[in-house]
């Protein structure tokens, strides 16, 4: 209001580019040459000599290059995505890790690859990536492969749906085609990488993912999982393979019933981690990992130098979250490894829009087909918490005329493969799935997850809701909320905060979501709040 602020003072821009409180260097150098030449031209006048071609060519040159001359400023200088490999500052590759919010923790780090050409990757395998209609490569893949093809253990934590397999694949089969091919002397010692992961479905497609690339390169992929019979996956390993890829518990059977040796695998990978632990796994995992060669094993002390000649163990470990389980596992099985953050750790994708509706139980089915109705064609994978459930919901859903079929674990490992190819191949528009399609399985173009049951805990929230906005695209999830669920309400209002979600008043308010479970409330109690002890 008041007229002394109508116009404030400015600091006068000084000449040249409007640089402020500072001077120009390329109008510096421009004067200087000007200078130069005047006091060439005043002594020539007085001497009475003329100016030679070479001196006027000199001269020219000089101009030309203060006008040339620029400082380094942040203004002028070039994006690192503009720059070649060499001319990259460590400034560049700072910018570079934060548009692509990587973080590494670990010693000797090396610098992550821009684009595929520049990942030393053997060209069999480059081919290999154009084929599979890889354009760019992923965050993860970006940091990960460098590490890989140093045969450094990783810990890699990245949301899911962000390309991992293709991560650790690549640098296992770099690896493999390194060593001896498969013949009738080492058949017999079981293959040279294992890769094991919770869930069959998730080691079918890790499986697909692999034979991708292993087909270039005469590379054997089986897959050993429950289900099927153990004697015929017994005798296909013992025909010779490089890669075994295996759900614990099938694993950790063939190799009691001697189906199975891994006296030379030296290349282990971990996927999904924190959901293999979470099912009861870790005494399967510690005794396949134990069943390895141990005299490979890294030295603890990272300075030592490494015998080019031997061969190492390398250990892969994909995550979405850090139990104090997996921390475990990692300190015993791994080392000096490097941590590879994509993201926030646990933290859904931003490609996800995310709708939470509280309701009472007996709502659930009525909103389920008007979200249903209104998403018309689109594919969408509906949550439960039991296989009870999921079979009633399906039932409901294939009486009002939608395409719908389940997956849960009461089927034979026959009729989950049926379900999950009949809905990625659109017959089926509605799949209506327990815990186990939650995790790692890839679907592609899932438009909408329904959480008709929330689940108990916020780590099976983020991969189910992860089941979405994969690969770059855009997704929506959708959560039924009940008072029942109130031992997750905590963990779910501060995720929906975190991602910029709206968090509805009911959960807001909800005395629940104020404090963690056996926790302490998120504000210090006020003079006339009543306090518990503990």
């Amino acid at each position: 209001m008041n007229v002394l602020y109508q116009n404030p003072h400015e600091a006068q821009l000084l000449f040249g580019r409007g640089f402020r409180a500072g001077m120009d260097r390329r109008e510096q150098k421009k004067l200087a040459a000007k200078n130069e030449k005047d006091m060439r031209d005043e002594f020539r006048k007085k001497e009475g000599v003329d100016e030679k071609p070479e001196e006027v060519a000199a001269q020219k040159l000089k101009e030309e290059a203060a006008d040339l001359y620029d400082t380094f400023d942040m203004r002028v200088d070039r994006h690192w995505s503009e720059k070649k490999l060499e001319e990259m500052t460590e400034r560049d590759w700072r910018i570079f890790r934060e548009d692509y919010n990587i973080s590494y923790k670990g010693s000797k780090i090396p610098r992550p690859m821009r684009s595929w050409e520049e990942s030393k990757l053997t060209s069999e395998l480059l081919k290999s990536v154009e084929r599979a209609g890889y354009k760019k490569p992923s965050p993860i893949q970006m940091a990960a492969i460098p590490l890989g093809l140093q045969q450094r253990d990783v810990i890699g934590i990245a949301e899911t749906g962000s390309g991992k397999t293709c991560a650790f694949v690549l640098p296992m089969l770099t690896y493999i085609s390194r060593l001896p091919p498969m013949s009738e002397e080492n058949e017999a010692e079981g293959p040279y990488a294992v890769v094991m992961a919770p869930t069959r479905e998730l080691a079918q497609q890790i499986e697909d993912e692999t034979v991708k690339f292993a087909h270039y390169l005469g590379i054997k992929v089986v897959s050993i999982v429950g289900g099927q019979s153990i004697e015929e996956q017994g005798f296909r390993i013992r025909q010779g393979c490089e890669v075994v890829i295996a759900t614990p518990g099938r694993l950790i059977d063939c190799l009691e019933r001697r189906y199975a040796v891994l006296n030379q695998c030296n290349y282990v990978v971990l996927d999904e981690a924190d959901r293999m632990i979470d099912m009861g796994f870790e005494p399967q995992v510690m005794g396949v990992l134990d069943a390895m060669p141990s005299s490979n094993l890294k030295p603890e002390n990272e300075d030592e130098e490494l015998d080019e000649k031997k061969i190492y163990r390398t250990t892969y470990m994909f995550s979405a979250t850090m139990p104090p389980a997996v921390e475990r596992l990692a300190r015993k099985y791994l080392r000096n490894p490097v941590v590879v953050t994509i993201g926030t750790a646990g933290k859904a994708t931003d490609l996800i829009t995310q709708h939470v509706i509280m309701m009472k139980e007996s709502e659930k089915s009525y909103r389920l087909n008007r979200l249903l109705e209104e998403a018309g064609d689109k594919t969408a994978i509906v949550f439960v918490n039991t296989k009870k459930n999921a079979d009633m919901v399906a039932k409901n859903l294939d009486k009002l005329g939608f395409r719908v079929t389940t997956l849960h674990g009461g089927k034979s490992q026959e009729q989950r493969e049926i379900s999950l190819e009949g809905f990625r191949t659109k017959r089926y528009n509605v799949l209506v799935a327990t815990d186990v399609a939650g995790r790692g399985i890839d679907i592609p173009d899932v438009a909408h997850v329904i959480n008709y049951d929330m689940p108990g805990n916020i780590e099976m929230y983020t991969h189910r809701i992860g089941r979405t906005g994969r690969a770059g695209k855009t997704g929506v999830a959708t959560t039924f909320l009940t008072h029942g669920d109130s031992d997750v309400f905590y963990d779910l209002k501060q995720m929906l905060i975190q991602n910029n979600s709206p968090v509805p008043p009911e959960l807001a308010k909800h005395e629940a979501s104020k404090f963690k479970p056996g926790g302490i409330p998120d504000r210090p109690p006020r003079r006339n709040d009543t306090v518990f002890a503990h």
